[in-house]
């Protein structure tokens, strides 16, 4: 296979600073009866804090969905009793500092970081965010608007690639607790009060609730003067809701979302077995890495979809949830989940390529869990692991958000024990978890496109579907494997696909 390796230069003094990042941290202490997960950096001039409560998108109530993220926009961009929110912005402005709110379906994490010379002024209007939260309603009113506009307008007018995603898991958790968006679903919103949000915040938002995460160069005292601050929040255990197992897929189920779109979004999977406390999960790493690491060159998927036929601009798996780090190719940290799933990504495609696309994602699926990886295979996906890896902790706030992910999952330090459980892999453990863990049928597909009628009929009824390039020089050999690509039988479960008007979703 034709695979171009991505070529990462790190200079001697780069190296050596990540090392220092990814030295063990102290995950699993308390103060005040407080966990904290402790990264100090004695050579650091900065204090990044992520404040971390076991509250997410499946702790909203039923009628209710969007009310965490909501909540906790309530704190972040709603001002405190002593500042406005445009106040508190314009005190944060000079020490080039913020506070912002990760929330996902299990967690929401606040997070910031400081200057030294800064951290008195810093961690005074950090902790009026948390302890002291303004609950005006011209901010509620704002806030609820704007989160119900990026349902409503974005998701489904401006970002094919995420209407994609996001339809994809909606369709992937139907009935189950992370079956909407974290954002919630726009009817939902709708019927939310201010009184809703302020009564989350007093049963999620609590000092039962909270994990302390702290990191850089900070005063030794630091420790416990958070920790008797926030000991000053809400008391009382909250009530987290029982997750079901998701339902059962039959076969290959459709969602196809009629919209005025130029190109086709595919966005595919299905509900996975193993985070990262299980230890298929680092055969797994490997495995996925092989199909289609992240906006990176040597996955099976980017090689053939990409730069073998041009199909589009990537192409890409994962075995947990990711959500991308602004411009990086790095997921952001501290959306770790209860429960998993495996999916592919395909970028938009032009209409005539669809569905060869969706074939030749699935046939390439179907080969890696058919025939496993080689021996070459598995020592060349196994060493990019390795290496690439140790860009993942590039500052001391992505170090402790990894940090506080292990402990979320009840292991060891997940990036300081990576190399050794890589090194212990053997290619016959990757391909026992192939098998064992992925399948190329069974996993339901949320497609973006215009005419997602005649895609449905032509993609339930296995109408071929050649392959035609405007450019000349396509290798024989893959001309050849096209035309088998051109007539895979994908088993569709007629009865459960369907065809979803844009405007319909996320209502």
């Amino acid at each position: 296979m034709n695979r171009s390796p991505l070529k990462i230069g790190l200079s001697v003094l780069a190296v050596a600073a990540l090392a220092m990042l990814v030295a063990p941290g102290d995950a699993r202490t308390q103060h005040a009866g407080i966990p904290t997960v402790l990264l100090p950096i004695a050579s650091s001039p900065l204090v990044t804090f992520r404040i971390q409560f076991r509250a997410g998108a499946a702790d909203d109530p039923a009628g209710k969905k969007g009310l965490t993220y909501l909540t906790a926009s309530m704190l972040t961009q709603g001002g405190t009793t002593k500042h406005t929110y445009e106040e508190i912005t314009s005190l944060f402005y000079p020490m080039a500092a913020g506070v912002d709110a990760v929330v996902d379906k299990d967690v929401t994490t606040f997070v910031g970081t400081t200057h030294i010379d800064n951290l008195d002024r810093y961690l005074d209007l950090l902790l009026q965010i948390l302890l002291e939260p303004r609950f005006d309603e011209h901010d509620f009113e704002r806030l609820k608007t704007n989160q119900s506009n990026y349902l409503s307008k974005t998701l489904r007018g401006g970002n094919d690639e995420e209407l994609g995603k996001q339809a994809l898991g909606v369709f992937m958790y139907a009935g189950h607790p992370y079956g909407s968006p974290n954002q919630g679903l726009v009817s939902n919103l709708d019927a939310i009060t201010l009184d809703d949000v302020k009564a989350q915040y007093k049963a999620m938002f609590t000092r039962d609730n909270v994990t302390i995460g702290l990191a850089g160069g900070y005063p030794k005292n630091l420790v416990d003067r958070v920790s008797k601050a926030l000991s000053n929040l809400p008391a009382g255990p909250p009530t987290h809701p029982v997750l079901p197992e998701p339902q059962k897929i039959s076969g290959i189920e459709i969602m196809a979302i009629e919209k005025e779109a130029r190109a086709t979004a595919i966005s595919m999977g299905f509900p996975l077995d193993v985070t990262r406390a299980d230890p298929d999960f680092y055969a797994l790493m490997v495995a996925n890495s092989h199909l289609g690491e992240h906006r990176t060159m040597n996955g099976v998927l980017m090689n053939r979809m990409r730069e073998v036929r041009g199909l589009n601009y990537g192409d890409y798996s994962y075995i947990e949830h990711f959500v991308q780090d602004g411009g990086s190719t790095l997921p952001i940290t501290n959306i770790p989940r209860s429960q998993q799933y495996f999916s592919i990504w395909i970028r938009p495609v032009q209409p005539q390529h669809r569905q060869f696309a969706l074939r030749l994602a699935l046939w390439e699926l179907d080969r890696m869990v058919r025939d496993g990886l080689t021996q070459e295979e598995f020592e060349e996906a196994r060493s990019f692991v390795k290496n690439y890896s140790k860009l993942w902790a590039q500052d001391q706030s992505r170090r402790l958000g990894y940090l506080m992910d292990s402990r979320f999952y009840g292991m060891d330090d997940f990036l300081g024990t990576l190399p050794a459980k890589l090194d212990a892999l053997t290619l016959d453990q990757v391909n026992a978890a192939i098998k064992k863990h992925l399948r190329s049928d069974g996993l339901r597909v949320a497609v973006v496109t215009k005419g997602a009628d005649a895609f449905l009929t032509d993609v339930i009824n296995n109408t071929p579907s050649p392959m035609v390039y405007d450019a000349e020089g396509i290798p024989q050999d893959v001309l050849e494997q096209d035309k088998a690509i051109a007539v895979y039988r994908l088993n569709v479960n007629r009865a459960a696909s369907k065809v979803v008007d844009v405007s319909d979703m996320f209502q």
